[in-house]
């Protein structure tokens, strides 16, 4: 291995209310693959957004030290001009347009303001060929698979002259040939003396192709270990990314778990967009009355889809299964449905999807019930002031005024106000999905004090969360899903973060216990 090609130094960034990196340290040799790995938010995508300039200099401190020389990037166009190029786990193909219009977008082949598409033609073939893809330049991307479309991402990195490649979970959406595949292609461009960045959480495969690997925590470096001096065992990799204590986070709570009042049996989900792509694989769940269950998982592992496609088909196409509530079976088949039969989804993204932003509390509380604040179609406005003053109340939401603006609220108590709009729905089962993120600590705590309030009058609680701890402490059955299926499930006894962890990165039969 050669010389130190990148250098990162004490990088921190900060966003409102959240360190994301507090002096995080890597060291990049050239002609290396070097491996990140660590938890969901441990800082991983963050720290190679400041490195390619998605964050730019000045909105970070530390410094970036690539190919010898202090690199001050005010933008990503700024470091692919130095070579160095990021894939992201969604990518970034235009669908509708050929490989060969994919590969050179932004970057057409072109003299005197015309593109030269023999030029571009044939070296797309090139780099096709180099990549391991058979295709025609002139094929659409849509009418790939996934694990083609990643090769053609390399493939456009390549044309740019790529030095550094950053792959963030490249194979999180591939099936295992398309998988090693890639990986096989990884060494070949190590062997052509390409430097590259893996992001990934399944660390079979990095143990496969990975020189060193960096662990980082909490936006922390905790080690940095060289494949080459010796073995690097899984379960070493596994402390170290969830090595931290549980402290006294979550109020006490005497758990009541009653009949099982909601069931899904053999739940499958196809992508909206890539039709032969199945995101949720036969899943089987069920929750009791006053049972809080957790789904853990890394980012993509589906968990999202599948709360969004119970929530009235909210996601996806080609859904099969059946969904019970009470023992029998009922149509989800869309919102209104959902929500008539007692069940309320709590979105991950609250700003865009959960609240309207710029309306008062009052109107946001009754959106999704306004039948109970409406005579013969007309909305009666105290009776709505009247309900939202009463959840303004009973969650302690701190304003002005029911009349303010949700937008002016701080994120603990917005998210106070979705949970008011739900609870006014009067649902038996709520899917909560990262109810805590984003919040602070103290309105973490009165948050799972609802949720507790809630099981307590024996709703059903589905809760996805990205922080095993918050599972952990909250949770009487966890779920642990990757790629679209059930890898583990646990009771709260038996559940730890190194078991959830092995599950995930392990990704082989299912465990139970």
């Amino acid at each position: 291995m050669g010389d130190t090609i990148l250098e990162m130094r004490g990088i921190r960034k900060t966003f409102p209310g959240v360190i994301a990196l507090d002096n995080v340290n890597l060291k990049v040799r050239s002609g290396e693959i070097h491996a990140i790995v660590g938890e969901n938010g441990a800082g991983k995508s963050t720290l190679m957004k400041v490195l390619s300039g998605v964050y730019p200099h000045g909105s970070y401190s530390g410094g970036i030290h690539f190919l010898g020389e202090e690199r001050r990037f005010s933008g990503i166009s700024d470091s692919e001009k130095l070579g160095i190029i990021i894939i992201h786990q969604e990518l970034a193909l235009v669908p509708q347009l050929s490989i060969a219009e994919n590969i050179f977008l932004g970057n057409e082949q072109a003299s005197g303001g015309v593109i030269d598409w023999h030029a571009a033609y044939v070296r797309t073939r090139a780099l096709l060929q180099k990549v391991g893809l058979k295709e025609s330049p002139d094929t659409i991307v849509s009418k790939l698979g996934v694990g083609k479309q990643q090769l053609v991402e390399i493939a456009k990195a390549l044309s740019k002259e790529v030095k550094l490649l950053i792959l963030d979970e490249p194979t999180a959406s591939l099936n295992e040939s398309d998988s090693d595949a890639l990986l096989k292609l990884l060494l070949d461009l190590k062997s052509q003396g390409i430097t590259a960045i893996l992001i990934s959480h399944k660390l079979n495969e990095i143990s496969q192709v990975a020189d060193a690997i960096t662990v980082l925590r909490d936006g922390n470096t905790v080690d940095t270990f060289d494949c080459r001096a010796q073995p690097i065992s899984e379960d070493l990799i596994i402390a170290n990314m969830v090595g931290r204590e549980m402290a006294d986070r979550y109020p006490p709570r005497v758990s009541q778990v009653g009949a099982t009042m909601f069931e899904v049996r053999n739940w499958r989900v196809f992508h909206p967009e890539q039709s032969e792509r199945e995101v949720i694989k036969g899943i089987d769940l069920h929750v009791g009355k006053g049972e809080i269950v957790g789904i853990a998982g890394l980012m993509g592992a589906g968990r999202t889809e599948l709360a969004m496609s119970l929530f009235g088909r909210s996601y996806g196409r080609k859904i099969s299964g059946s969904v019970f509530k009470d023992g029998v079976e009922i149509d989800v088949s869309s919102v209104q449905k959902a929500i008539k039969h007692g069940i309320a989804y709590v979105t991950e993204d609250r700003k865009a999807l959960g609240l309207v932003l710029d309306e008062d509390i009052k109107k946001n509380v009754s959106m999704a019930n306004l039948k109970g604040v409406s005579d013969h179609l007309v909305i009666d406005e105290q009776r709505e002031a009247a309900v939202a003053a009463d959840y303004r109340s009973k969650l302690k939401i701190r304003c002005s005024g029911v009349l303010q603006k949700v937008l002016n609220l701080s994120g603990g108590n917005q998210q106070k106000v979705v949970l008011a709009k739900w609870l006014f729905s009067r649902p038996d089962l709520l899917i909560l999905d990262e109810p805590s993120r984003g919040i602070d600590v103290g309105a973490k705590y009165e948050i799972y004090s609802i949720i507790n309030e809630l099981a307590a009058e024996g709703k059903g609680i589905l809760m996805i969360s990205s922080e095993m701890p918050e599972l952990l402490g909250m949770c009487d059955r966890i779920y642990v899903m990757n790629e679209g299926k059930w890898v583990a499930q646990f009771t709260q006894a038996e559940a730890t973060q190194e078991k959830i962890m092995r599950a995930i990165v392990k990704n082989g039969e299912v465990v139970y216990g």
